[in-house]
């Protein structure tokens, strides 16, 4: 069956273009999209948090300040102290729940070097620990 003119031959060939195919798959992937997009979209709530003015902290810590130099070396309180010492003294220290470890650390130093620090801490069972930096400009 021809949908041609009939004055067309019947060797001649169809200069008509079929848009069937091409508005199917247009379709099937604007329907790709309509289920895909709101997926996408970030998932948040809003939410009216209250305000308050900052409270500063009543409780007093006991801070211990602890500097690891470029070698990893340790020094504690303006003294050099060995690993062995420092797990001592941590422990003892620890004891006091108000107790806080400040760690500055060098740049430099190896991060292998501060997690060794991180477990000897947290053996000695220190619960409290921050560290140190510089704000950058």
């Amino acid at each position: 069956m021809s949908f041609g003119n009939s004055f067309q031959q019947e060797d001649s060939m169809m200069s008509e273009i079929n848009v069937t195919p091409l508005v199917d798959v247009m379709l099937v992937l604007l329907v790709v999209f309509i289920i895909t997009a709101p997926l996408l979209a970030p998932q948040s709530l809003k939410i009216n948090l209250p305000k308050t003015q900052a409270v500063a902290s009543n409780e007093r810590l006991q801070q211990a300040h602890l500097i690891v130099n470029a070698r990893g070396d340790f020094e504690l309180e303006n003294s050099h102290i060995s690993d062995l010492a420092l797990a001592e003294l941590l422990h003892t220290r620890a004891l006091d729940p108000q107790f806080q470890l400040q760690v500055e650390a060098d740049k430099a130093v190896p991060y292998g070097r501060v997690a060794e620090l991180m477990a000897l801490a947290q053996h000695a069972g220190v619960t409290r620990m921050s560290f140190v930096t510089i704000a950058a400009k």
